[in-house]
Order: structure tokens, then C-alpha cells, then sequence
């Protein structure tokens, strides 16, 4: 039987450091997601923007299956002039002008559609979707405050020795058991972030 499971997994972290460097770093996804301990790889495509993650996890009766998202990144800035400058035209901004008034870096990830089948049960090999974004806020003199969202859903196949369990419960269970799952990895993964920064700090 299929079963349909979402995760999700949110948090907030001031991280100590310069916004230009949190921001370039943050937003480098193959290297956040490799302190992520369920993350097999991460892989460009050959289609603009558009990531390849493959997580892999163990299943009740310790085998080992992949689930793979095809995921496109998108950047946004949110720059906020001082009263002094005018501009009503985005394009008239120089990058100097760019870098010294950006307020909050958006980094946002939507599910891309595959053009060809991924899933592939008899193989433990699944096709999730992912929806979530992270907002890095200039917070002060080397300090930005860092919110990260995600939410997760996969379809897999459901053990027999589940199915005498009503399917409501189940999916509770699931639910719940997945979502204990993204966060406590959501926190190792920023955890781990701090050896590259001066400090870190969940709040």
C-alpha cells in the first residue's frame, strides 16, 4: 500500500559573522547540505538552477533507500535605500550599491517536475518534493539573523505489518516521526555549520 508522508522543519540562528560572507556561504546549498547526515549528494543538472539532492535513510527493516528531489534555487535581495538616494529603477543600481544597502537575502526551493520517472520501489529508490525557503536579515555590525523553512513530502510503500494499522494513525505516525527526523538533522546540520564561523546561535 502507498502511504503519503510530509516532514517539515524550521528555525531561527544569529550567526556571528560579516552578511556578505553568511549570505555567500548559506547560499552555497551543496555545502550546507553536506553537514546534513541523511544527504548521500548534491548534484547540479544539466537545467539552470535546478539541484539533484539524494537523501538516503534506513527503513525498519535496515535497508537502505534513496529519495530524490529535483529542486530549483532561486536568489532574491531585498535592498533598502537611505532617503538621500533616489531610484526608481532597479537596473540603475551598481553593485556597489547593491552590496552596501542589501538588507535580507532570500534563498527560496520549489519543486521541478522530472522528465522522466525516478521512482523505482523494488530498487528503494523514491521521488520526493521539496517547498522551503531561508532568510538571511542583516542584523547589525557582523551579526545576521538566519530563519530556514522547509517542508518535505515523499511517497513510499507502506510494510505489511502496517497495513492492520488504520491508515489515519499511520500517516500520524509517519508524519510526526519524519518531521522528529528533518529537525533533529536541521539543527546537527547548522550545528555543524559553526566550525566555520566564529559562533552561532539558535534562538
Amino acid at each position: 500500500m502507498e502511504m503519503h508522508a510530509t516532514g517539515v522543519s524550521k528555525g531561527e540562528w544569529i550567526f556571528f559573522e560579516d552578511f556578505d560572507r553568511t549570505t555567500t556561504y548559506l547560499a552555497d546549498v551543496k555545502k550546507i547540505l553536506s553537514f546534513n547526515p541523511f544527504c548521500h549528494s548534491v548534484e547540479l543538472t544539466d537545467t539552470e538552477n535546478v539541484y539533484k539532492w539524494n537523501f538516503r535513510v534506513t527503513d525498519p527493516q535496515n535497508n537502505p533507500f534513496d529519495i530524490i528531489f529535483l529542486v530549483e534555487q532561486s536568489d532574491e535581495l531585498q535592498v533598502e535605500l537611505p532617503d538621500h538616494i533616489e531610484c526608481s529603477d532597479p537596473d540603475e543600481l551598481t553593485d556597489e550599491m547593491i552590496k552596501r544597502y542589501t538588507v535580507c537575502k532570500k534563498v527560496r526551493w520549489k519543486h521541478h517536475n522530472a522528465n522522466h520517472k525516478i521512482s523505482d520501489p523494488k530498487n528503494y529508490l523514491f521521488e520526493g518534493k521539496v517547498s522551503g525557503e531561508m532568510d538571511i536579515h542583516r542584523a547589525g555590525e557582523h551579526k545576521s539573523k538566519v530563519h530556514f523553512d522547509l517542508r518535505v513530502d515523499v511517497r513510499f510503500l507502506l510494510y505489511p505489518a502496517f497495513r492492520i494499522v488504520p491508515k489515519r494513525i499511520v500517516r500520524t505516525m509517519v508524519n510526526g516521526g519524519m518531521s522528529l527526523i528533518m529537525q533533529t538533522a536541521t539543527n546537527s546540520m547548522f550545528h555543524s555549520m559553526s566550525k566555520d564561523f566564529c559562533k552561532i546561535q539558535k534562538i
